[in-house]
């Protein structure tokens, strides 16, 4: 926006009991990716994917070990899958029958984005999110400034909108940070970015608990990681989920959120070596430029805790995740996590479960979460947003949901927003500049949240 200026952040150089023991087998077996264009069907490039539904039973996803396979989600005792050629003579070559499904699952997504008034309706693209974070600054000039934090691989401004009195000086306050779109496909993440910033500055003059959290704190949003996997979704493929990076064999993309450096390559479960893997972790940590931006933002403010968004499951989800074990401070961050949901589901009656991601949920290395508990010491939470579960896996939230998703979450937001300028001193198990390890540490104690 013609006149406002951004500032540009200093880079480094060159950049959820056997219902959750079925749900984790199976997305340990298969994560999600589907190939798809919200055009038309008549433009509609499906490639090489269809796909597929099998069944459910033990048996069934005893022998889907080892495939890797993209899973989409589990519906009525059936397992959908989107599935390559080759994954089709794996399942041939072990006996497991098979349903192809594309025909109608591509037409419910065309009937539903028919509706919309473009190709991502009320979901925010790239330029749009631009566009509300400069508007926000230039509209409170004194409690928020815009950031570029760097560019992506195609050059693409990766921005955070700073939230904080006496925005333009350096007075490194205790800082909390939220992240969206580290999967291009995950649009509702963006959104519950931008409102919570959108909230907090039109409240700023209207709420003493919320000036009193500006007064004291920083609040550093960034709602698009991905800008140029978010364009490729809204353009190309609906659900592409990884950066836009070129691996030089034939595969495109690298996945964010295994790319941080904390257990980076810890193994081939968490993550995957293969480029075309929808998890391929990159030649290495921090090997893009994308979660190099947040790996030096993080580095040069007194961030006490994070928030990264993501869909779906409706689950609140805190580290370990490249392991099952939990570390030595799992009461203060299943503590923290706990009372998040419990002031969620008052909102809209929804339940978000909480659990330790590598126990509950499916293991993850090199993610975020991990890497700034893991290296910095602060609780740090993947929120995956709803629903539960969906015909179409989840990514396609309506957009009359948008406002309620976010409604339920605020409270979240702002209860760890005041644990980090109010309680997070005592508690944080160590400082930035402290050993960082798991082993010697003594387990923090959680305070009584203050309202």
């Amino acid at each position: 926006m013609k006149g406002l200026q951004t500032e540009r952040y200093p880079r480094s150089s060159p950049r959820l009991q056997k219902k959750k023991e079925r749900l984790f087998l199976i997305l340990i077996l298969c994560l999600p990716l589907l190939f798809v264009s919200p055009v038309s069907p008549a433009a509609q490039d499906y490639g090489d994917r269809d796909i597929i539904s099998l069944s459910g039973t033990e048996d069934i996803l005893s022998k889907l070990k080892g495939l890797s396979l993209d899973f989409l989600m589990e519906w009525k005792g059936r397992v959908y899958i989107v599935a390559s050629p080759t994954d089709l003579v794996r399942l041939q070559e072990r006996n497991i029958p098979y349903v192809l499904e594309s025909d109608r699952f591509y037409r419910r997504l065309f009937s539903e984005t028919a509706a919309q008034t473009s190709l991502n309706g009320a979901f925010h693209s790239y330029a749009e999110t631009e566009r509300e974070l400069m508007t926000l600054a230039q509209d409170h000039p004194l409690i928020a400034r815009v950031v570029d934090l760097g560019d992506s691989l195609e050059g693409r401004n990766i921005y955070a909108l700073k939230i904080s009195r006496n925005v333009h000086l350096d007075e490194n306050k205790p800082a909390m940070l939220i992240t969206g779109c580290h999967h291009a496909r995950e649009w509702i993440s963006v959104e519950v970015a931008l409102l919570f910033c959108r909230h907090l500055l039109e409240n700023d003059a209207l709420n003493a608990d919320i000036k009193a959290l500006i007064d004291s704190g920083e609040v550093w949003v960034v709602p698009v990681v991905n800008p140029d996997g978010l364009e490729y979704s809204i353009h190309s493929y609906r659900y592409w989920r990884k950066n836009r990076r070129n691996n030089g064999t034939a595969s495109f993309g690298v996945d964010l959120n295994r790319n941080y450096g904390h257990m980076w390559g810890y193994d081939e479960v968490g993550s995957s070596s293969d480029p075309d893997s929808e998890v391929y972790r990159g030649t290495g940590a921090f090997s893009e430029p994308e979660s190099q931006a947040i790996r030096d933002l993080f580095s040069r403010r007194d961030f006490r805790a994070l928030i990264s968004y993501h869909s779906y499951s409706q689950v609140i989800l805190y580290p370990w995740g490249y392991k099952h074990d939990p570390s030595v401070d799992e009461g203060l961050l299943a503590g923290l996590a706990r009372q998040m949901a419990d002031l969620m589901r008052p909102v809209n009656g929804r339940d978000y479960g909480v659990e330790r991601a590598g126990d509950g949920f499916y293991l993850t290395n090199g993610d975020t979460t991990d890497w700034a508990y893991g290296e910095y010491g602060v609780p740090a939470y993947t929120i995956e947003l709803p629903p539960v579960d969906q015909l179409y896996g989840g990514f396609f939230n309506s957009e009359a949901d948008i406002q309620s998703i976010f409604a339920e979450n605020l409270p979240a937001m702002l209860f760890l927003l005041n644990w980090t300028v109010s309680d997070s001193g005592s508690d944080l198990p160590f400082r930035s500049d402290s050993p960082k390890t798991d082993t010697k540490r003594k387990p923090a104690k959680i305070k009584s949240p203050r309202r």
